[in-house]
C-alpha cells in the first residue's frame, strides 16, 4: 500500500491581490499605466486592508499599476 501526501502551496495573500488586479487589467477595467489608487474603487471596503499592505511593501496609491504587477514574490522580511 503506498501512501499518498498532498502538499499545498500557501499563497501568498499579496499574490492574491495580484492575480485579483491582473484579471482587472485582462477585463480592460484598468490600465497596466493607471495608478494603483484607481483600484481602490474596485476593491471597497476591503481597500484600507490592500493600501495597508501595499504600504508595507513600499507601494505608493501613485504608483502605476504596472509596478504591482511585475513583482514576482511577494516574501515577508
Amino acid at each position: 500500500m503506498s501512501e499518498t501526501t498532498t502538499s499545498q502551496k500557501v499563497i501568498h495573500p499579496m499574490a492574491k491581490f495580484q492575480r485579483q488586479v491582473q484579471t482587472l487589467v485582462k477585463r480592460q477595467v484598468v490600465k497596466p499605466s493607471d495608478s494603483i489608487w484607481k483600484i481602490a474603487f474596485l476593491f471597497g471596503d476591503e481597500w484600507s486592508h490592500w493600501r495597508k499592505e501595499l504600504e508595507d511593501f513600499d507601494f505608493s496609491t501613485k504608483d502605476p499599476i504596472s509596478d504591482l504587477l511585475a513583482v514576482e514574490s511577494w516574501e515577508d522580511e
